[in-house]
């Protein structure tokens, strides 16, 4: 889940929307992303402040793991190159799981346990949104390309 968010942000293009407004970069979606959830767990003010701190140093150190191993069919790699490849894959997601580890200490310090959960469930919702509103996009590119011929 932790590597798809991160793909997710890593992903978003930062150019110009065709309505010619600029969409977020990753750092200020990140940070809404971080307010909505605080919204929805009814932090006051300074707790919100924390939150949105700790969530953005959070997704930083995340994004600063670089993009996520992609998988390749197996069928065409060698017997070492499909171990290289599982043995990144696993060196990534464990990287991940020492961040969430460390985040989640962090959030211990001034969220309650309950509260760390439905932050965690709220971020998976909006995460699904987000790469279903992108796929939608990503479908929808495909279908608008300019006709070259003219």
């Amino acid at each position: 889940m932790v590597i798809a968010i991160a793909m997710l942000f890593s992903s978003i293009n930062m150019s110009a929307q065709s309505n010619n407004q600029q969409r977020l970069s990753r750092e200020e979606l990140a940070e809404k992303q971080a307010r909505h959830i605080a919204h929805e767990l009814a932090l006051d003010d300074a707790t919100t402040q924390k939150y949105v701190a700790t969530y953005c140093a959070y997704q930083k150190e995340v994004w600063a793991l670089g993009p996520r191993v992609k998988r390749h069919s197996s069928a065409n790699a060698t017997e070492a190159e499909a171990e290289q490849a599982n043995k990144a894959r696993m060196e990534q997601s464990q990287k991940i799981l020492n961040l969430r580890e460390k985040y989640y200490k962090e959030y211990s310090k001034f969220l309650t346990q309950k509260q760390i959960e439905r932050a965690y469930e709220l971020e998976q919702q909006t995460m699904r949104r987000l790469a279903k509103h992108h796929r939608q996009g990503v479908v929808g590119m495909k279908h608008r390309r300019p006709n070259r011929n003219r």
